[in-house]
């Protein structure tokens, strides 16, 4: 009966999104259906204290700032400097600017733990320049959705706390857990865009005139706002002296600063950057309070719990187990965001998982990689709303364009599998 009733929510948001409705209020709609239907609770008043709760959190004020000051450095010179600086190192490297969607993502990760800022706040910058080079928008726009979701997996990373806590598993060693899984991503990213190069060189805009070892270091001091940029926000974070929303309060800072040095921000420059953050942050906004209403009525409705009983129920190896799990949260994950799926599970699988003996910091980083995958999974997949968004191309377009990511993360997934060392070495490595 869950099945079918899932099956039929999945094809009622079909429904709505290849009919033109906002992506928020499909979400919203098909919540409020659900409840209505299968539920004895009224859905209109959970509804409204659900949008109201999503919407009034104080972590999530950390998105409209990194959003803002991802505006302010697009209409300042930092994104064309940004080019500049790194264009003369990556110019004899396959895919050439394409990595610095990749590089930027795998940065920035680090300053905001959310993949919708981490996509948007890059995609900013990136985009229009690698569109204005001649690059393919089916790898600038594949590559955005894919090295987005490092935002999840780079600490300081939101999810990561709510598993910490949910599984009574040390933080920290789930944050220090994450960073070679990151840049094993990362790296498995940058070599699909220098395969794709090298089958595909016709596609990949020629390479400028080749410079010397000291021309590429006098062209890096167009880093020089970025990296000062960067290291304020995490080194505020990383020391201690600021949360992630109060990081982001400083970003915002910096970023006006450098446009006051620059001279390249105007008054209608200022309140263009406001404007575009805020009709940015809208979207998103809707978006994340049609899910967490959605997300609620899931839970009334008891298909998470329910879906997760029957797995725990099959008695299965830990390498069925985990496949099985891979699958579960990649099918779940096209109804409910990366938070909610580890909220309605952890309690429910944790015993399954410690019964098979796996290790509860390792899992972590497994759920967070899974739930990555279904950051670019259409119906909800968060990042391919935020490219949409930002892009106004069809969803299912982007999605294609994200299937290689999908895949490397598959892969990812299989090379933490077999060596495990690749979560646990760090964290074993930590004193106390």
């Amino acid at each position: 009966m869950d099945i079918l009733i899932a099956a039929g929510l999945i094809v009622l948001l079909l429904v709505f999104l290849v009919g033109g409705v906002w992506i928020g209020l499909s979400l919203t709609a098909v919540g409020y259906l659900g409840m209505l239907a299968f539920t004895p609770r009224p859905p209109g008043d959970a509804m409204a204290v659900t949008i109201w709760g999503s919407g009034s959190s104080w972590t999530l004020t950390a998105l409209p700032l990194f959003l803002w000051m991802g505006e302010i450095l697009f209409r300042t010179r930092v994104s064309e400097d940004m080019f500049k600086g790194l264009a003369p190192w990556l110019e004899r490297l396959p895919g050439r600017l394409l990595h610095t969607n990749i590089i930027g993502c795998t940065i920035f990760a680090a300053v905001s733990g959310s993949s919708a800022a981490t996509c948007a706040t890059i995609g900013k910058i990136t985009l229009p320049e690698l569109q204005k080079r001649g690059y393919p928008d089916s790898l600038a726009l594949g590559t955005l959705a894919g090295a987005g979701t490092l935002g999840l997996l780079i600490p300081p990373s939101i999810i990561m706390i709510v598993y910490g806590v949910s599984a009574e598993v040390s933080i920290a060693k789930l944050f220090i857990g994450g960073v070679l899984p990151g840049l094993l991503l990362a790296g498995l990213f940058m070599g699909w865009v220098i395969v794709w190069a090298l089958l595909n060189p016709g596609k990949i805009p020629p390479a400028g005139p080749r410079t010397t070892f000291l021309q590429k270091l006098d062209a890096s001091r167009n880093l020089i706002p970025v990296i000062l940029l960067i290291a304020a926000v995490l080194g505020s974070i990383y020391f201690g002296i600021a949360t992630a929303t109060e990081a982001a309060a400083l970003g915002v800072v910096g970023s006006l600063i450098i446009a006051a040095f620059q001279k390249s921000l105007t008054r209608e420059n200022f309140f263009a950057s406001l404007m575009g953050a805020t009709r940015l942050y809208c979207m998103i906004a809707l978006i994340l309070a049609g899910s967490a209403f959605l997300t609620l009525s899931m839970g009334y409705i008891g298909l998470p719990r329910h879906l997760a009983e029957w797995i725990s129920s099959l008695n299965l190896s830990p390498l069925a187990l985990l496949l099985a799990l891979t699958l579960f949260y990649i099918v779940l994950g096209c109804f409910l965001d990366g938070i909610s799926m580890v909220v309605l599970t952890m309690a429910v699988l944790l015993p399954t998982v410690q019964a098979a003996g796996i290790d509860l910091v390792w899992f972590g980083i497994f759920v967070v990689i899974v739930v990555e995958m279904a950051q670019i999974t259409p119906p909800v997949g968060f990042n391919l709303f935020v490219l949409q968004g930002m892009t106004g191309r069809q969803i299912t377009e982007i999605a294609r364009y994200a299937i290689p990511y999908f895949v490397l993360m598959c892969l990812a997934v299989i090379l933490i599998y077999t060596f495990p060392g690749i979560i646990t070495w760090l964290p074993g490595k930590m004193i106390g």
